[in-house]
């Protein structure tokens, strides 16, 4: 079984693409949402958040949400919003945020990889999320949300792709966020099998977003392969769709943490706890960290910088991240958050938008305290995965986004 293979993916018509393509399903509220596609009657949020076209009181994991999202689906396709290319291709992807430029492959990627860890995973998912994503998959017979992956840079897909990108692109938008979107077919067998034979020659991929949606695909390809006598042999669901990056392309941000109160603690009660792991500083404005062992710190108005003891912290892949010592030094024992997965009491949001958010949501009373953390570095994150290790939840924020609906993997035989 190849590691990826080209398939024939669902796509925006000509001229649609604007309309159509939107932000991944999970980094918008559903209030968010319900704004996003107003006077946007081909956005995909309506397949991917479908709970915008139902009450504002829908339970979006309800049976009602993934019949809406079939609706949706079902009537972009027959009015001809979505087409299938005629036969199976790879897709050159560009993404464009200010002067940060990553190029990467479309294409169907091996659950059997996946589930020998070839392709290997950085963190544990939520059960909860995982089971929506199982449910809409099943329910459209398709994968929507590609898995975002890193690869070694490569020389021989570096000069595919600059092939390609020197010809005018298929889809060339820009989003509403000033994300430019670029898209190539790669159709000739020439280059499927230059594409796939330097894949195939790699030892391992990893999984920088999207760990639900592989996750999900799993699932659903060893449900199908158990239940279903009829899925004999190769079938579409042994693959899920994803986007290919060479690893000294991508950019990961910061992603920090708020909490809803202080365990019960005061203010001063709380300082007090913290100052034994850390020297606290009070600071006059917003603390961006730029060192390892150092944190901000937002409570009740006032802005700190949070250092760790040198001597604290281990020489190890996963106990050394930044995530992993505010945890072990801090949301675990002071804050007695033990299980970041399902805890309710925290809440994480990524640097994209920005250290004023944080600062809003405590002010607002919705969080009593707000940490900034530095941002997971790709080598952090390959050296995590191959030890076979797993980070603390929510430890990467990759920037810019993939968008949601420029491609789409069917799972029905053509």
């Amino acid at each position: 079984m190849p590691l990826i293979k080209p398939f024939s993916g669902l796509r925006p018509a000509d001229t649609r693409a604007c309309e159509v393509a939107a932000p991944p399903y999970d980094v918008m509220t559903t209030a968010e949402a319900r704004e996003m596609v107003l006077g946007k009657p081909w956005s995909f949020l309506h397949i991917s958040r479908p709970e915008v076209d139902l009450p504002e009181d829908t339970d979006p994991y309800s049976p009602e949400v993934y019949a809406k999202g079939v609706e949706n689906f079902n009537r972009m396709r027959n009015e001809g919003v979505l087409t299938q290319d005629d036969k199976p291709s790879l897709y050159v992807y560009r993404l464009t945020m200010g002067n940060h430029v990553q190029t990467g492959i479309v294409a169907a990627a091996s659950v059997a990889a996946y589930d020998h860890h070839r392709i290997r995973r950085h963190e544990l998912t939520r059960p909860k999320k995982e089971d929506d994503r199982v449910r809409q998959i099943e329910a459209l017979n398709a994968q929507t949300g590609p898995v975002f992956l890193i690869y070694p840079s490569n020389k021989t897909l570096e000069s595919v792709m600059s092939d390609f990108c020197g010809q005018p692109a298929e889809v060339d938008i820009t989003a509403d966020d000033g994300v430019r979107h670029q898209l190539w077919v790669i159709s000739g067998s020439s280059y499927i099998e230059r594409v796939t034979e330097a894949f195939d020659a790699m030892q391992t991929l990893y999984v920088a977003d999207g760990h639900h949606r592989s996750a999900a695909a799993s699932r659903v390809a060893a449900s199908r392969r158990n239940s279903r006598p009829e899925y004999a042999g190769e079938q579409p669901s042994d693959y899920f769709l994803a986007v290919l990056f060479p690893h000294d392309q991508v950019q990961i941000l910061d992603y920090n943490r708020l909490i809803r109160d202080l365990n019960g603690m005061e203010r001063e009660g709380f300082l007090e706890r913290i100052s034994e792991n850390f020297h606290v500083e009070p600071r006059e404005g917003p603390v961006r960290p730029s060192g390892t062992g150092e944190f901000g710190m937002y409570l009740k108005g006032q802005w700190y910088r949070l250092r760790v003891d040198p001597a604290r912290i281990p020489d190890d892949p996963v106990n050394s991240l930044e995530v992993s010592l505010l945890t072990r030094e801090l949301i675990e024992p002071i804050l007695g958050i033990t299980d970041q997965r399902q805890d309710e009491r925290i809440d994480f949001v990524g640097g994209v938008r920005g250290l004023e958010a944080l600062q809003q949501r405590v002010d607002t009373g919705e969080m009593a305290v707000a940490f900034s953390l530095c941002p997971t570095t790709v080598d952090a994150l390959m050296a995590v995965a191959d030890a076979g290790q797993i980070m603390p939840p929510k430890s990467t924020w990759f920037e810019p986004k993939l968008a949601d609906g420029l491609v789409s993997h069917l799972l029905q035989n053509q």
